[in-house]
């Protein structure tokens, strides 16, 4: 049965993104600082079809992965526009929901990737992708509020966070307005690497 997860990265002072967000400076310009760990590695350049990546370790094993077990993502309309003009195509590889207020065709890509867009709420677009996903895992890829809004309906079930030894100061934070009485916490799996320290959270409702 299909778990509903997120998979991202944050600062030590628990930032997502930066300022000044804009599809001419997405994630606020801090993309650089807090996945470096993942751009060193070969398996998310081979994800594009892009020969690059120096390393080929542990982390590479983790991108691989989260890859193989997503069937469907979703993702807010803000993510979606900072990425639009710059993500090669089919980088999803799987349908993508995109909750958003605009009325628009879905968008077919070559390859296996269609973005859909969903105008009527988080359940409608949970719906939506569990078909989408045949028995494989919804990822909620974000932006920060989209993952809020997922954590505090009580809908998630399980994160993989990816803590990047760096303080941004300012900026979008993760977990701001997460109800604390929603979930219990289990640490499933703790490992630490040269750019960055990966935690995995299962996640169960009180």
């Amino acid at each position: 049965m299909s778990k509903i997860i997120f998979d991202c990265a944050i600062s030590l002072d628990g930032y997502f993104a930066g300022d000044n967000r804009s599809p001419s400076n997405p994630m606020g310009g801090v993309s650089g600082l807090i996945h470096q760990w993942m751009f060193v590695q070969k398996a998310f350049w081979e994800h594009l079809g892009i020969d690059g990546g120096k390393e080929d370790g542990p982390d590479g094993k983790y991108i691989r992965e989260t890859i193989a077990r997503t069937g469907a993502y979703i993702m807010g309309k803000r993510m979606f526009e900072e990425g639009e003009a710059l993500w090669p195509e089919d980088l999803f590889k799987a349908d993508v929901f995109v909750m958003t207020h605009e009325k628009r065709d879905p968008w077919i890509q070559k390859g296996s990737t269609t973005f859909y867009f969903i105008n009527d709420g988080l359940q409608s677009a949970l719906e939506k992708a569990r078909e989408s996903a045949k028995g494989k895992d919804i990822r909620i890829q974000g932006g920060a509020n989209t993952i809020q809004q997922y954590l505090n309906a009580g809908l998630i079930d399980e994160f993989f966070i990816h803590i990047a030894p760096v303080f941004l100061g300012t900026g979008v934070r993760l977990f701001d307005g997460m109800d604390k009485d929603k979930y219990d916490f289990q640490i499933a799996e703790v490992m630490p690497s040269d750019l960055t320290t990966h935690v995995r959270y299962n996640l169960r409702r009180k």
